[in-house]
C-alpha cells in the first residue's frame, strides 16, 4: 500500500481491495466490492463499482464505468460479478457490465485487451485474450469472444454470438450469427468474406497452415452436404491444429446459427 496513490478528491469506499502501486487519479470513485490488482492505473473520472475485481497492470481511461448493473429487464439485483485480467488497456467512456444470474453471473474479459473510447461489453460476456473492441463498437449480453479477435469501429455483435479466435470483424458491421475462427465479416448485415489472412501473418502462421486453411474454407463455401457436414469432414482430413479449431468451433453447441461463406 506504501506506493499506492489515491488523489484527495477520489473516493475510494471502505472495504475496497487495492494492489500494490494502484494509482487513483481525481473524480475517480471506487466501490466497496471492487478489487483491483497491483499497478492498476484509474486516471481520473473513471467509476468502478459492484462485485469488479480488475487484474494487474490494467489502465483505465476517463469517464469509463465498470461494474454497472446489466442493462437487462430480467436483471432483479442480484449479486454478480465483472472479471476483468490483466495488462488491460480500456479508454474513454467504456462501459463494461456485470452478469446476470440467467447468464451464469459473470462477465469476463482475460488478459492483454485494448477497448477503444466508447465500446461496451454487455452482461454475461465472456472475452478470451487479446481482445481489441474498437471506437463505439457493442458486444451483446452472453457473447463468447475467443483470443485475438479484433471487432472495427461501431460494429454490433449480436447476444449469444460466437466469434472464434482470430477472427476480423469490420468496421460498421452487424454480426447476428457465428463467426468460425480466423473469419473475416464484413457489410452492413456480416457476411463471411473470407479469412484474416492479414491477422494470422502478422502472428506469424505458418504458409502451410495457411494454405490448409484456405483449402478448409473453400470446402466449406462449396462442398457437398450441410455447413456442419464439411466441418466434420474437415476434422477427418486435416492434420492442420488451425484447421481443428475451425472445426471444433462448427461441431460446438451453439444458440446461433453461422455465417456460411457465400451467404
Amino acid at each position: 500500500m506504501s506506493d499506492t496513490f489515491i488523489h484527495p478528491s477520489a473516493v475510494v469506499e471502505d472495504g475496497v481491495e487495492l494492489g500494490l502501486g494502484c494509482h487513483i487519479g481525481p473524480f475517480c470513485h471506487v466501490g466497496k466490492d471492487v478489487s483491483l490488482g497491483d499497478r492498476v492505473v484509474l486516471k481520473s473520472h473513471v467509476v468502478v463499482t459492484g462485485r469488479t475485481d480488475i487484474g494487474d497492470d490494467t489502465t483505465v481511461f476517463p469517464f469509463t464505468v465498470l461494474g454497472e448493473i446489466p442493462q437487462d429487464k430480467k436483471f432483479k439485483g442480484e449479486q454478480t460479478r465483472l472479471l476483468i485480467g490483466a495488462r488491460n488497456c480500456i479508454r474513454e467512456h467504456v462501459t463494461m457490465n456485470t452478469g446476470t444470474e440467467g447468464g451464469g453471473g459473470i462477465t469476463q474479459v482475460g488478459n492483454d485487451g485494448l477497448f477503444l473510447a466508447g465500446c461496451h461489453v454487455a452482461h454475461d460476456a465472456l472475452l478470451a485474450d487479446r481482445v481489441i473492441v474498437v471506437n463505439n463498437a457493442a458486444i451483446g449480453g452472453h457473447c463468447i469472444i475467443e483470443d485475438d479477435v479484433l471487432v472495427g469501429g461501431l460494429a454490433g455483435i449480436h447476444q449469444f454470438v460466437r466469434i472464434g479466435r482470430g477472427a476480423i470483424i469490420g468496421a460498421l458491421t452487424m454480426v447476428t450469427n457465428d463467426v468460425i475462427p480466423y473469419g473475416l465479416v464484413q457489410a452492413p448485415r456480416g457476411q463471411l468474406d473470407g479469412l484474416n489472412l492479414v491477422g494470422l501473418k502478422r502472428r506469424g502462421v505458418s504458409r502451410g497452415d495457411i494454405t490448409a486453411l484456405r483449402a478448409a474454407f473453400q470446402m466449406l463455401a462449396q462442398g457437398d452436404g450441410t455447413f456442419q457436414d464439411r466441418a466434420k469432414r474437415l476434422g477427418d482430413e486435416t492434420d492442420s491444429d488451425y484447421v481443428q479449431h475451425i472445426v471444433d468451433f462448427v461441431t460446438a453447441s451453439s444458440d446461433r446459427s453461422f455465417l456460411t461463406p457465400g451467404e
